[in-house]
């Protein structure tokens, strides 16, 4: 593959070009027999009813998801920018080492063992 080949890449191939036509017809039925299988030919049948029926309620639930998403991921954003500066957060591996430090520290002998190989 060429530098050319990398960077702009290859022409799109199109459905009725007789070369990829029986790659397309192979992933089409391949991903109809997906939805077949997980029924997600008939979730989206019934999305696609229900869009059409109400198509003012169904706009207004599919952008009020987006606006809560959104919203949602802005709430998280300001919190952690407005994270105190003063307080250190430590990760888990931070503290087992603080952990390992003070043993190693305040190391106590116990002498007593129930081996019987040692003295």
């Amino acid at each position: 593959m060429g530098w050319k080949k990398l960077i702009i890449g290859e022409k799109m191939p199109d459905k009725n070009d007789p070369q990829y036509a029986e790659q397309y017809e192979k992933d089409v039925n391949a991903g109809r027999k997906f939805a077949r299988m997980f029924r997600i030919d008939k979730a989206a049948a019934c999305v696609q009813r229900f869009a059409c029926r109400s198509p003012k309620l169904f706009l207004a639930i599919v952008f009020g998801i987006v606006i809560s998403c959104f919203s949602l991921n802005a709430y998280r954003v300001v919190k952690i920018c407005n994270r105190p500066k003063a307080k250190q957060t430590t990760t888990v591996v931070s503290q087992q080492e603080q952990l390992l430090k003070e043993k190693r520290i305040n190391k106590t002998i116990n002498n007593i063992t129930n081996d019987t190989d040692r003295p």
